[in-house]
């Protein structure tokens, strides 16, 4: 039985980092109580977000930082558009 190697995420900056599905969520999260949206829902949001861009990422090897930031954005637009437009709009430049 062979086992998936865990997807790296290529930065910005050209490193490669182990996808955390910790960082979608709190980015997505922080983005939702920016917008005013009660805690539960800031949750509910997150969670559902973060699984789906799991999915989306599961059968790739490496998938660029850019290209999870834009398919967050279209998930969170269809779900809360002020939420989609903090978290795009509020982006870490670091």
């Amino acid at each position: 039985m062979t086992r998936k190697s865990m997807t790296h995420i290529v930065k910005r900056k050209g490193h490669k980092q182990e996808f955390d599905e910790r960082k979608v969520y709190a980015s997505i999260f922080a983005a939702c109580l920016s917008s005013h949206i009660p805690h539960e829902e800031a949750e509910s949001i997150a969670s559902l977000v973060s699984r789906e861009i799991k999915k989306w990422i599961a059968d790739k090897e490496e998938v660029n930082s850019d290209e999870i930031f834009k398919k967050v954005s279209e998930e969170l637009m269809v779900l809360n558009k002020d939420a989609a437009f903090m978290y795009t709009t509020h982006r870490d430049i670091s």
